[in-house]
């Protein structure tokens, strides 16, 4: 089946020399994590020679160094180095979701033109790492294509509703927040017609610097310590939940330091945080933890998905069933930190999983379609 992928590139101009920074960045960034050049080697395929003459190289370019030796304790960056580490991260995770998207109807326009024609699985999903997960294993199967699209909470069930996709991956808290959840997106459900899939629960709360310095530990911190917060945007999911949460405790958003200052995904938060430019955000623990982050959990959310009752006859849908009940996805949810798979791949009726408006501990109970 034929992937495109679309990547961002750094290029620095000095004296009308465009210079392409990725491997840099690369480099950097396992030095960064393991303090080795070694292991940067290793990591770009380069020898060690190779990676040092690049460091020294990039220094020179900028007039600045990026790297500092220290007898017998290995490698740092320095402060202009990790400057340009987290940079990178920034971009990779604000732009990431958005040329995913880009990529995938690049491809779609792409493949009437071609022979092979794989069946397409049409997905409208809130970004999330588990969904990440299903996608990489699913690309992985022979004769199905993956059509998938970053859309928000809300979008994607209009998505479904309007049948512009076949899946619609859509999140939910535990708690007493669920009834307000579930009231949003009844408009958008039928009841007779679509079927929710099971699929996992992740853990929702602050990301905060590594050790807590501000000692954050709930929502009423962000004002008391005045902590500097960077938001998520107005249309997506994690948003809307962040702001009842919010009304819940009766906090007042203009009372929190940043509150207006905005990133487009999970990751990009905790990397503006890991970069030093924000002390706290809101998000999936997860994302705190890939970025070396604090993490203060606040609640549960059910993260499933729903589909047409026909559409789970088809045979792609049947395979893909078969993937999330299989080892190989349990796995791999099984290292995101924060995340369970609970009873992925179990059909329930929308009554049967969002009439449950209290902590909705039970999996859903499978039945024929």
């Amino acid at each position: 089946m034929l992937q495109i992928e679309i990547e961002p590139v750094w290029r620095f101009h000095k004296e009308g020399s465009p210079q392409t920074a990725v491997v840099m960045l690369g480099v950097l960034n396992e030095i960064r994590t393991t303090g080795k050049l070694t292991s940067a080697a290793h990591h770009a395929g380069l020898s060690y020679r190779h990676v040092w003459n690049l460091v020294e190289q990039w220094s020179e370019f900028f007039g600045v160094p990026l790297v500092e030796t220290h007898r017998g304790k290995g490698t740092t960056l320095t402060a202009f180095g990790e400057k340009l580490v987290w940079a990178g991260q920034r971009m990779q995770a604000r732009l990431g979701p958005q040329l995913e998207n880009l990529a995938q109807e690049l491809a779609t326009e792409i493949k009437p033109f071609l022979h092979q024609r794989p069946s397409v699985i049409r997905v409208h999903a809130s970004h999330g790492f588990a969904v990440s997960r299903l996608r990489e294993l699913l690309d992985k199967e022979p004769g199905i294509g993956v059509d998938l699209r970053y859309v928000s909470n809300q979008n994607s069930l209009v998505s479904l509703a309007q049948g512009a996709c076949d899946l619609s991956g859509v999140h939910i808290p535990r708690g007493e927040l669920r009834a307000q959840a579930i009231k949003a997106c009844r408009e958008w459900l039928d009841p007779r017609e679509d079927r929710v899939i099971s699929f996992v629960t992740r853990e929702m709360g602050l990301m905060v610097k590594s050790g807590n310095p501000l000692r954050i530990g709930s929502l009423n911190d962000l004002v008391e310590t005045r902590a500097r917060f960077v938001n998520r945007d107005h249309d997506s999911g994690t948003r809307t939940l962040f702001d009842r949460l919010l009304a819940q405790h009766k906090i007042d958003e203009a009372k929190i330091n940043g509150a207006q200052q905005m990133e487009f995904t999970h990751a990009a938060v905790a990397a503006y945080v890991a970069s030093g430019m924000a002390d706290a955000a809101f998000g999936v623990e997860a994302a705190a933890k890939q970025f070396g982050l604090d993490f203060v959990r606040l609640l549960t959310e059910d993260y499933f998905f729903v589909c047409r009752r026909a559409f789970l006859d088809t045979e792609p849908m049947q395979r893909v069933l078969d993937i999330m009940k299989g080892q190989a996805f349990h796995d791999a949810v099984t290292l995101l930190p924060g995340y369970v798979a609970v009873s992925p791949g179990a059909v329930s009726t929308v009554k049967e999983f969002l009439d449950i408006v209290g902590p909705a501990t039970s999996p859903p109970v499978k039945i024929k379609p």
